[in-house]
C-alpha cells in the first residue's frame, strides 16, 4: 500500500503551509504530484517521491491522467487541492476541500475574471466527479455547508503544522498583526478603513500586513495611499511560513476580519503564541478560537468599534431622549 498525495495546483498561502507538513510527515512508500512552483524543503522523507507538474493546463490534465496508472487497489489516493481524480482510480479516495467558493453557491462578484471563470470550472469538476470519494474539511461549519450544498457527508479533520511558540519577554513592535494573502474575501480595504475611522477619534494603533508585494500590488497601492492621507501606522512585508513565529513574537494582537475561511491557520497560531485575538464574528472563527472581541467584517465602523474596546476605549453611548424631550425640541425649532 501506498499514499498518494494529488497536490498540483498548491503553492502558496496557507494550503502550501499546510502542504509542506503533510509531506513531511509521510512514512512508507508515498507519492505526492505537486506544482512545479512550491519550494520544497532540502530534507523529505526518503521514501516519498516527488513528481513536479508545471502549472498548464496540458501539464496538469496530463497528471490528472497518469492518476489511474499509479493507483492500485489498496492504495490511499489524497486529493489535496479541492478536486477529486478528473478520472476514476481503483484507490481509496479522499478529497480533502479547503476551498469556500467550492463549497457553497457564494457571489463571485469583485473576482478577476480569469478566477471566476476556473472557480466555475471547479465546481462543475467538483460536483460531477467526487463519485465515492470521501471528502473531508477542516471544521464543523464547513461541514454543514457540505451537507447542504453538495448533499454529502464530509469528516472533520483538521490539522496544523508543528509550531515553536515565541519568546514573550522581547517588547512588542506591532499593535495588531493581519496575516493573511490579498483575496477579496480576506476584507483588507475595510479593516484600513477602520484604521482611518480610529484615526479621525486621534488613535493610531500601528498594524503590520503580509501582502505579497508583486501578486497582491493593486491592493498595496490602495493601502498605501490611505495611509498617506491619513498618516496611518500601517506597514507590509510578506513573510515566509517559517518565519511567522518571530512576527507573532513581535505583535500583540492578531486582527481577522476575513469573511469566511475554511481554515484560518493564523487564528490558530496566534492562540498557540498567546496573542489577543479580535475578529470576525464568523462560524470559522468560533470553530478554532475564542476571540477576545468580535465585530461585523462587513463594517468597518463595527472593526474600529472593536479595536476601541480592546486597546482604548468604548465608544461613548448615545442618550437617547423621551418622547417627551424629543417634542420639546422639535417645537423650540419652530
Amino acid at each position: 500500500m501506498k499514499l498518494i498525495i494529488n497536490a498540483t495546483n498548491v503553492h502558496q498561502g496557507g494550503g502550501r503551509t499546510l502542504l509542506l507538513a503533510l509531506l513531511a510527515a509521510t512514512s512508507g512508500p508515498a507519492v505526492a504530484l505537486v506544482d512545479h512552483r512550491l519550494t520544497l524543503p532540502v530534507t523529505l522523507p526518503p521514501t516519498l517521491r516527488i513528481i513536479p507538474v508545471r502549472s498548464t493546463l496540458v501539464s496538469r490534465f496530463m497528471a490528472e491522467k497518469s492518476l489511474p496508472d499509479l493507483c492500485e487497489p489498496d492504495d490511499v489516493l489524497l486529493c489535496f487541492g479541492n478536486l477529486p481524480p478528473l478520472f476514476q482510480t481503483t484507490a481509496r479516495t479522499f478529497v480533502y476541500l479547503q476551498n469556500r467558493y467550492l463549497t457553497a453557491r457564494r457571489s463571485l462578484n469583485g473576482l478577476a475574471w480569469q478566477v471566476r471563470l476556473r472557480v466555475m470550472v471547479e465546481r462543475l469538476w467538483l460536483r460531477n466527479c467526487l463519485r465515492g470519494a470521501t471528502v473531508m474539511v477542516q471544521s464543523a461549519s464547513v461541514a454543514e455547508e457540505v451537507r447542504t450544498s453538495l448533499g454529502r457527508d464530509a469528516m472533520v479533520a483538521p490539522f496544523a503544522p508543528q509550531f515553536d511558540a515565541p519568546d514573550l519577554d522581547p517588547p512588542r513592535e506591532y499593535d495588531y498583526l493581519y496575516a493573511a494573502s490579498g483575496e477579496g474575501h480576506k476584507n483588507h480595504r475595510r479593516l484600513v478603513e477602520a484604521w482611518e475611522k480610529l484615526a479621525e477619534l486621534g488613535h493610531f494603533p500601528s498594524l503590520r500586513l503580509t501582502l505579497d508585494e508583486s501578486r497582491d500590488f493593486q491592493l498595496l497601492n490602495w493601502v498605501k495611499q490611505r495611509v498617506a492621507k491619513g498618516s496611518l501606522r500601517i506597514t507590509n512585508a510578506s513573510v515566509e511560513p517559517e518565519a511567522m513565529p518571530d512576527l507573532y513574537g513581535r505583535s500583540k494582537a492578531l486582527i481577522y476580519p476575513s469573511l469566511f475561511e475554511s481554515f484560518g491557520l493564523p487564528l490558530v497560531e496566534a492562540q498557540r503564541a498567546g496573542l489577543d485575538i479580535v475578529a470576525a464574528e464568523r462560524d470559522y472563527v468560533r470553530d478554532l478560537v475564542v476571540p477576545i472581541q468580535t465585530f461585523d467584517p462587513e463594517s468597518s465602523l463595527s472593526i474600529a468599534r472593536a479595536l476601541l474596546r480592546h486597546s482604548f476605549q468604548d465608544m461613548a453611548l448615545q442618550d437617547v431622549p423621551s418622547a417627551n424631550a424629543f417634542l420639546a425640541v422639535l417645537l423650540e425649532s419652530r
